[in-house]
């Protein structure tokens, strides 16, 4: 399979990913045959890359370390507790069912096992979800990358347990910022973007009050957005005044943010993203959280053509758990630019003297 953004997308291609909602539901299954109108519909809903059926890359599988069915599990349980909130007739006084706190910790331990035993670099989650609305998807990506830095970590597992429900309900406020500022596509007046900026201490006074949810959970909402520099806020908070799991939230947060689309902006390559984040290494983020980030996210996709430093070009067909920043790569040209017949592989991991110069964009 083969990763292509949807405005190369031509009708008659063949997905090799199911398209789902961020309420769980399939949309488009494995093997469905896109019509011009499906691609049309798919962009308008902000999808921006697909997986497709390539004839060079038909044996490649995109085997994640959390599977689609607890992913389509957890995405159910996010959508119910958080619609329980947005149609409460007082949001601000709203409690959260004990059925559906035991959903979101049930969510929660579905991922922790699937991490716990399938022991892959973590790939691109962002790409393949049509969103009602973003906190759901958001919600749930970042809850799978904290988790499995936490474990890169060491985290035992009451933190894992207070990480993953802090990181599942961290933008729990922006549920009572108004869906108008949320969504606006252009630039936020100062006054909207303080209200945007308050749903740090909505979502921390909203679960600081719920029975069931640790206390430090309500931390990872309040102070999600602190920097290390002291540059964030709402407290404008620096180093080790910040708590751990929010440090390390951080930095989930901002990757999944930027490889993702957003009304006001493209999402971005993860490999540019990881880019961003490094720069701001020691100074906005956790230099430590950025390394274990680093070694638990594959930056570059499979399925995506890249091209190498001796100028052969091709698509990344595996990950490598210790060094997911050096894939596998399946060489369709050779440097010289002739065709690679038959096609070959290279480990990056065991070829320390190539390296990837080039991503073909998918956005």
């Amino acid at each position: 399979m083969r990763l292509i953004s949807i405005r190369h997308c031509r009708p008659g291609m063949r997905l090799a990913q199911p398209i789902c909602t961020d309420q769980g539901t399939i949309l488009l299954n494995t093997d469905m045959i896109l019509t011009g109108s499906m691609i049309q519909r798919l962009e308008q809903k902000g999808i921006y890359a697909l997986y497709i059926h390539d004839e060079a890359t038909a044996d490649v599988e995109r085997n994640e370390a959390v599977s689609a069915e607890t992913r389509q599990i957890a995405a159910k349980m996010i959508y119910r507790g958080f619609n329980e909130i947005i149609h409460a007739e007082q949001k601000w006084k709203a409690r959260l069912s004990p059925g559906t706190l035991a959903a979101f910790r049930t969510a929660f331990e579905a991922i922790l096992s699937d991490l716990k035993h399938n022991h892959r670099a973590m790939g691109l989650l962002s790409h393949m979800y049509i969103q009602d609305h973003y906190v759901y998807a958001h919600s749930l990506n970042v809850t799978i990358y904290a988790t499995a830095v936490g474990l890169e970590l060491g985290y035992n597992d009451k933190e894992l347990l207070e990480l993953g429900m802090g990181a599942m309900l961290h933008d729990i406020g922006k549920l009572m910022v108004p869906r108008e500022i949320l969504y606006k596509p252009g630039k936020l007046t100062d006054q909207e973007f303080f209200q945007v900026k308050k749903h740090a201490e909505y979502g921390f006074e909203y679960l600081r009050h719920q029975q069931g949810i640790p206390l430090l959970s309500a931390h990872c909402a309040y102070q999600h957005h602190e920097r290390m520099d002291g540059t964030g806020y709402p407290r404008g908070l620096k180093g080790d005044n910040i708590h751990k799991y929010a440090r390390l939230l951080a930095v989930c947060d901002v990757f999944d943010a930027l490889t993702a689309n957003r009304v006001y902006r493209s999402a971005m390559l993860p490999h540019k993203a990881m880019e961003i984040i490094y720069t701001g290494s020691g100074t906005q983020f956790e230099k430590k959280v950025v390394e274990a980030f680093h070694k638990t996210v594959a930056i570059y996709p499979v399925g995506l053509a890249v091209t190498l430093s001796n100028g052969a070009t091709g698509v990344v067909v595996d990950y490598n758990r210790d060094l997911p920043g050096r894939p596998v790569v399946r060489i369709l040209k050779n440097p010289d630019g002739s065709s690679a017949e038959p096609y070959y592989e290279i480990d990056l991991a065991r070829e320390s003297t190539l390296m990837i110069v080039q991503c073909d964009t998918i956005l």
